[in-house]
């Protein structure tokens, strides 16, 4: 019933003209992300989609009564959420590729790849990504043979569930080598922050980790510019689908930010992208050559830069202080030398960017946070809100450190749940103990802002709510969670999703909570979040998404 009367209200709030004037929506509870008003029943934003007031029905009717009305009953109000951590334009190119995620074996994967390439033009390269070695049977890297036999003159190439490797087959082999310095690379040695995985002869296998994919990456033909746009466009839908009204781009290559910033000016993002420079590249220097970027209708900005130092841990690139205790005398690697990462960080700093590092090991972490306190020196004290991303396998005694520096811990719930069945294989039952390790940070005084990681992940913030609250899977796998000391409250992961998410890109004035002067983003759900079992915070119904006080999503009927 509720469903019934919820649309046709939307729309005849959404077919209005436009004229000056207030909108009042009211709902059994809003939940605002907002400690000075935590739920109220009602609130009112005018054209502009900013908020004027929040408080009870009665109130705001008797104060705003020629406010045009939006009454969705039973319905649970919540802020926008907002990842903290994706990759929207990955997305997009996932969305158009094939998806190996949750695949158990390599013959299930070459089954996908003949269904895809069956509508692929000859010669045309086969892309997808998700495959995860630690699901097979043998828990091995695969190699280009595997592919050869179904695929043998079509290139292949299949990014890690992770994004940092990568699976080819021999024709790929052969493009790469049709490259002088593939060729020299092939042949002999490593590149910088980078493995070529070789057999025992020393001849590549097909898997090409972190810096080495650019290798294969060189020799992958462009997609064009309409099918980049429609490829985003399908992100951009998926994002707002599944009731995100903001995301945090990490790794925004000057090509993106151009396509993100045409889309922003011809009115075709429904919801807040938040960029970060793609380390020591273009984009970078384009930002400290103009200055942090704001478009006037504040659904793009780029004030900040994102660099990389270590890998995942998954493929065993991650940076380690002490070996993997599944594979001794390998530490991971690092991306990029700790002197030049501290030059580049100082520039940044130069530059009035804000600086976010991936780091994922114990001594890519620890790296960070002794470089951040170099640069940062006296100004660590200042409200500079530098961010390390992943933040994934901490030595104890660092995880204080995020707070004395004031350093954000930008972390992903569903890689717990994802990484879960082999990360104490990784790294031993001593090391665990910071592994994932929210609620330790959560003590220590850390802000956390939360996410995904898509196409690493799911685009589906429920996922993560649902992660960050029960350390399970959504089949309540393993029982009682796992590490479950770790588990944050429903109210935390909210709000690691809503307002400290917009605090970690300093948004706070903008959006994350329902509260007069910010905008009136925010999400209707047929449940309260913090009311029903943690157990279902997965099975959360969205029946709209909304951005500047319009609906950007309204679910269908029947879903």
């Amino acid at each position: 019933m509720l469903r019934q009367m919820l649309l046709p209200l939307l729309c005849a709030v959404a077919c209005l003209p436009v004229a000056a004037g207030e909108t009042r929506l009211q709902a059994a509870r809003i939940h605002t992300s907002d400690p000075a008003a935590p739920v109220v029943e009602a609130m009112v934003w005018d054209d502009d989609g900013r908020i004027v007031a929040v408080g009870s029905a009665a109130g705001l009717a008797a104060r705003h009564p020629d406010a045009r009305v939006i009454d969705v009953g039973t319905a649970t109000v919540i802020p926008g959420m907002i990842d903290a951590h994706a990759h929207i334009v990955g997305l997009g190119l996932a969305l158009t590729r094939v998806d190996l995620v949750g695949t158990r074996s390599k013959q299930e994967i070459v089954t996908r790849l003949r269904a895809f390439a069956a509508d692929l033009p000859d010669g045309e390269w086969l892309l997808g990504g998700g495959w995860d070695q630690n699901d097979w049977p043998e828990q091995a890297f695969p190699t280009a043979a595997d592919l050869d036999a179904a695929f043998p003159d079509r290139p292949v190439w299949l990014r890690r569930v992770d994004g940092h490797a990568g699976w080819v087959n021999s024709a790929a082999l052969r493009a790469v080598a049709g490259r002088p310095q593939g060729a020299a690379l092939l042949a002999s040695g490593q590149p910088d922050g980078g493995l070529i995985v070789r057999d025992a002869d020393g001849r590549p296998t097909g898997v090409f980790v972190d810096e080495a994919e650019r290798l294969v990456d060189a020799v992958v033909p462009a997609m064009d510019q309409a099918d980049a746009d429609r490829a985003l466009a399908l992100a951009l839908e998926a994002a707002v689908r599944n009731g995100l009204t903001g995301v945090h781009d990490m790794g925004t290559s000057r090509r993106d930010f151009e396509q993100l910033r045409r889309f922003a000016d011809e009115g075709r993002l429904p919801l807040r992208i938040s960029a970060y420079a793609d380390g020591d590249a273009d984009a970078f220097a384009w930002l400290c050559e103009h200055g942090p970027y704001v478009h006037p209708g504040r659904r793009l900005q780029m004030r900040g830069v994102k660099f990389l130092i270590d890998g995942a841990l998954g493929s065993r690139g991650a940076a380690l202080i002490e070996d993997y205790s599944d594979d001794p005398g390998n530490r991971g690697l690092l991306l990029v030398e700790p002197v030049r990462f501290e030059q580049l960080a100082r520039r940044a700093q130069g530059c009035g960017l804000q600086v976010a590092t991936h780091a994922i090991g114990d001594r890519g972490n620890r790296i960070v946070l002794d470089t951040y306190a170099r640069v940062l020196g006296e100004a660590a004290d200042n409200d500079h809100r530098w961010r390390i991303e992943h933040a994934q396998i901490m030595a104890l005694e660092d995880i204080p450190r995020f707070a004395a520096l004031g350093v954000v811990a930008s972390m992903q719930p569903t890689h717990a749940t994802s990484d879960m069945p082999w990360a104490q294989d990784r790294v031993g039952a001593e090391r665990i103990a910071g592994a994932y390790a929210w609620r330790r940070f959560a003590g220590a005084g850390v802000r956390l802002a939360l996410g995904s990681d898509f196409p690493v992940e799911s685009p589906d913030p429920r996922l993560g709510l649902h992660a960050a609250a029960t350390r399970q899977d959504r089949e309540g796998h393993p029982e009682g969670g796992w590490l479950p000391d770790q588990t944050l409250t429903a109210g935390e992961a909210l709000r690691g999703f809503t307002a400290d998410a917009a605090w970690a890109h300093r948004d706070e004035a903008l959006t994350g909570r329902l509260a007069p002067g910010l905008q009136a983003d925010f999400v209707m759900l047929a449940q309260d979040p913090l009311a029903i079992d943690a157990a279902q915070l997965h099975a959360l119904e969205i029946r709209s998404t909304w951005v500047d006080g319009k609906p950007v999503f309204e679910a269908a009927a029947s879903e």
